[in-house]
């Protein structure tokens, strides 16, 4: 009788440390699992932040290439701008003798057809490639800055800059300022595409003489 009591006493004992067991084992399970899904986050969270970081430093560097089309543009406004060159829109060198009626979206590819490419198209060491369209700021195409069209006058950007007093001419205090030549508002929209599809787009504004 005695051991008997003794062996139900010793079975009553092992029941609940087995199941504190299992219950031990089911738990670590679920801590594992979390543990390894907070590290897969992680792992990610560090990916995308990297390629974050690399497509702004792509993005910053196709800004600063972007002088380069500007640059370009540049130059052949000065070379052109003698002579009746300038008041007819050249769309092979990506010219336009009046700004567009709508802006276009210049991030669309389809909004630069007519553009100049810098090096022929060529990208450069770092993947770039280099476009522009330059925008004469008058309000009628194919027109002197001062004509008309139609019996519609030509509005254009201007710019008139003063001389200063000279020999022969009232230079006391106060003298009025006679006004020279009128300069030419141009805008220059460059387009840079480079790795990792980036895209950047700059504008800026240019003064060339009459």
């Amino acid at each position: 009788m005695l051991n008997s009591r003794i062996a139900r006493h010793r079975a009553c004992g092992r029941g609940p440390r087995r199941a504190q067991e299992g219950l031990v084992l089911f738990i670590a399970l679920i801590v594992l699992v979390a543990m390894t899904m907070a590290g897969v986050a992680m792992m990610r969270s560090v990916d995308t932040g990297l390629v974050v970081a690399g497509n702004m430093a792509f993005k910053q560097a196709a800004i600063m290439v972007a002088d380069r089309g500007t640059a370009e543009a540049v130059e052949w406004l000065k070379a052109n701008s003698a002579g009746p060159t300038l008041q007819n829109t050249i769309t092979a060198k990506g010219y336009y003798s009046a700004r567009p009626g709508t802006e276009p979206n210049w991030f669309e590819a389809a909004s630069w057809t007519n553009s100049t490419a810098v090096n022929g198209g060529t990208p450069d060491a770092s993947g770039n490639v280099v476009r522009f369209i330059i925008h004469r700021m008058c309000t009628l195409p194919d027109t002197p800055y001062n004509g008309s069209l139609a019996g519609v006058q030509n509005e254009c950007a201007l710019f008139y800059p003063k001389t200063s007093g000279t020999g022969g001419g009232s230079m006391s205090v106060g003298a009025p300022q006679f006004v020279g030549t009128p300069q030419l508002y141009y805008r220059v929209t460059t387009r840079v595409e480079g790795p990792r599809d980036t895209v950047s787009v700059i504008q800026s504004s240019v003064l060339v003489g009459i």
